[in-house]
């Protein structure tokens, strides 16, 4: 490593650091004058504000925000290298334009492995608190949530499997146990098994479901077969956590459980998978976007310009902007539509790849 390296990889890491500590401050400032009235009625001390909250919101926002920290770190003092002819002289004196752009590549890649890891295993664990926080003093104060458009929202309905319908009413996650419940399995298009109780609940002793006042039918062609039970004990693939309404659980899971829970629900035929997936290719896409906006920038405030910093700092942010909003229309396309999530997630980098090769090839050298 020479000198040149060192001292672009230090300018790097120096000012990313101060961006995204900069950042941070501002984003938790703005966040907790807008949930004062919420930690008020949580009744919770500062201690426990920042253990049971911001100690995940701080990573949470990180991840958010940590390819524009890197963004606009190497546009802030490339642009400064360039505005003091230092640039100039770096390739006056014999290197070449690709050599000067190693150590950002270099920095890029260390910077992108740290999100990749982080946002795989660490990540997810900081907003399991938050979102725990949220779900728990924020959320239950909101009207707009926990809310569904039937009449009950504790009531759930399950694929097991290619063949197998669930459906519990009622279910309270503290007993473990439901109002009612019914099973049909379904054999060419028509039901032919059908299962009915007045109450199911789960046994830990035997981790199996006991189910009170069953009515079992069997449907054979125009034959129909009645059973009564006033108990029966229940094995079927299907746990009490799994029966909890958490709209935060895909930010929850580390990628190895993200990606083993999808597996699990394209077994049993579970649609509506597309925002689970999408969240999980993110988190390797997310990462790759650090590098290409890394070369971007370099790209992009390594010529001298009239305008300076401030020129170069304008046209980064609304690169950004553009970068980001194409990843939101791209994961709201595959959510609410058909668009594969593979290429929802892949889709903005792919796009702006090829904006940093055709900067790079215009840029003189």
């Amino acid at each position: 490593m020479k000198k040149i390296d060192r001292y672009i990889l230090r300018k790097l890491f120096v000012t990313f650091i101060f961006c995204m500590l900069l950042f941070t401050v501002i984003a938790v400032a703005i966040d907790s004058s807008e949930k004062t009235d919420d930690f008020v009625k949580a009744n919770l001390s500062t201690i426990e504000i920042f253990n049971k909250y911001y100690i995940g919101f701080v990573p949470w926002i990180w991840s958010m925000l940590f390819p524009l920290f890197v963004f606009i770190a190497v546009i802030f003092f490339t642009s400064k290298m360039a505005a003091r002819s230092e640039v100039i002289a770096i390739l006056a004196s014999g290197t070449s334009y690709n050599r000067f752009l190693l150590p950002y590549l270099v920095g890029g890649t260390v910077l992108a492995l740290v999100l990749w890891t982080g946002g795989r295993y660490w990540i997810p664990k900081a907003n399991a608190i938050r979102s725990n926080f949220q779900a728990a003093y924020v959320d239950k104060y909101d009207p707009t949530k926990n809310r569904s458009t039937t009449n009950c929202y504790n009531c759930f309905y399950r694929r097991l499997d290619s063949n197998t319908f669930i459906g519990l009413r009622q279910f309270d996650t503290a007993s473990r146990s439901a109002s009612g419940f019914f099973m049909e399995k379904v054999k060419n298009n028509k039901v032919w098994y059908n299962l009915r109780a007045e109450s199911i609940r789960w046994d830990t002793a035997t981790k199996k479901w006991q189910l009170t006042l069953v009515a079992e039918r069997t449907i054979d062609s125009l034959k129909e077969t009645l059973h009564m039970y006033p108990t029966m004990t229940l094995d079927i693939s299907l746990r009490p956590e799994e029966l909890r309404k958490d709209d935060y659980m895909k930010d929850k899971l580390t990628s190895p459980q993200l990606a083993a829970y999808i597996r699990k629900e394209s077994m049993r035929g579970t649609e509506g998978l597309n925002s689970l997936k999408v969240e999980l290719y993110r988190r390797t896409a997310i990462a790759y976007s650090i590098i290409m906006l890394t070369m971007i920038g370099a790209v992009i405030a390594s010529r001298k310009t009239r305008g300076g910093s401030g020129m170069h700092l304008a046209l980064g942010i609304v690169i950004a902007a553009v970068f980001f909003v194409s990843d939101r229309f791209s994961t709201t396309f595959s959510v609410k539509g058909d668009f594969p999530p593979l290429l929802a997630a892949w889709m903005p980098n792919i796009v702006f790849t090829g904006i940093a090769i055709w900067l790079y090839r215009r840029t003189p050298k």
